[in-house]
């Protein structure tokens, strides 16, 4: 009689693909000795040092550490940093990361299209990365809420996101915004012109204090009122607009040119909110006392310039007279790839102007 072939299922593994784990990392107590230590504090570099990880903390930073029973890791001739944070991120997005049919779309959340399984997570965490702020793309002038992610490779989307952390918004300016470069089929949608981005700035958050007001006033009403009167509807996209008012979500713009720059400053102050973070902002350098003095931090390019028109004037020293300025300053990626050498990235800042390895 003919042999009946076996069948047997195939392993699961976390996530399910290439690279994954057949089953999850246990934490580990684990002592990395005579490593580099990099700070960041005012101790500075510590030469020769133990590093002691215990119930997934630093436990302990000083020389001949001893831990029974823990695994030992050689760090000789090595440097040891705190992880990387990348300000401004796409990877790990299902499908597309842009919502372009409407010039606002602050009610779209990239929480809810996080894809777990990226490969990136595992490339970028080889790169040091450890975290990663997941952005809406740059085609409206008001784009969509963004997710920041702790990479732990293995886990569902949802174990990925950070807890209880302030809420940000993506913004853009410039040529993304007005479509200057989308083609002959993209010539209607309003904004077309960089004074229509302002004018729909100044019309997104006047409809969102409008908005509060007609909450605030049903609120106010006696219950017997309430039965009389119409409720306010629920407007997501108002919502998120509101809270930046509010100061209880942030933005972080897409932005090249100084007037640009300057017109946002001057769009917040009228609604009495500050912009968090400028990102690219590669005329930074030409505003970088009036950001300082607005507040705003800047996540630029290392030294990319020259790739559209609006970026002609961009220099490699940016990031330098910013921090020179004392402007909080971050280099991003913006880059599956670029992410997964964003120490080479901060380096250039000590190519091009001097900055120190540390402030680096």
């Amino acid at each position: 009689s003919a042999k009946k072939d076996t069948i047997r299922n195939g392993n699961l593994w976390l996530p399910n693909m290439a690279y994954g784990w057949e089953k999850l990392p246990t934490q580990k107590t684990v002592v990395i000795k005579n490593t580099t230590v990099w700070t960041n504090e005012s101790d500075g570099n510590l030469i020769n040092t133990d590093v002691l990880i215990k119930n997934g903390k630093i436990a302990l930073v000083g020389k001949n550490i001893n831990e029974p029973g823990a695994e030992v890791i050689d760090g000789t001739g090595k440097h040891l940093t705190a992880g990387i944070i990348d300000e401004h991120s796409h990877i790990a997005v299902s499908g597309a990361v842009n919502e372009c049919t409407q010039s606002v779309t602050a009610e779209v959340r990239i929480a809810d299209v996080i894809d777990c399984e990226d490969v990136n997570i595992y490339r970028q965490l080889a790169g040091g990365v450890t975290s990663s702020h997941l952005l809406h793309g740059s085609c409206n002038p008001v784009g969509g809420q963004t997710q920041l992610i702790k990479l732990r490779y293995g886990l569902s989307s949802e174990e990925l996101k950070f807890a209880n952390w302030p809420g940000f918004i993506k913004f853009a300016l410039g040529e993304n915004v007005k479509q200057s470069n989308a083609g002959d089929n993209n010539t209607s949608r309003y904004p077309q012109t960089r004074m229509g981005v302002e004018q729909t700035y100044y019309n997104a958050f006047t409809r969102a204090l409008d908005y509060q007001k007609a909450i605030k006033s049903f609120n106010a009403l006696s219950t017997a009122d309430r039965l009389k009167a119409k409720p306010v509807r629920k407007d997501l996209e108002l919502d998120a607009l509101a809270e930046i008012i509010n100061g209880k979500r942030f933005i972080t713009c897409h932005s090249y040119v100084q007037s640009e720059i300057n017109m946002l400053m001057h769009v917040a102050d009228s609604f009495h909110f500050q912009v968090n973070t400028f990102t690219h902002i590669l005329e930074g350098y030409k505003v970088a006392d009036k950001m300082k003095a607005h507040g705003a931090g800047a996540s630029s390019f290392s030294d990319w310039w020259a790739y559209k028109y609006e970026v002609y004037e961009a220099i490699p020293y940016n990031g330098k007279i910013l921090h020179d300025v004392g402007v909080t300053v971050a280099y991003n990626s913006d880059d599956a790839e670029m992410a997964r050498r964003l120490n080479q990235e901060a380096a250039k800042a000590v190519k091009y102007g001097g900055v120190s390895e540390q402030e680096a």
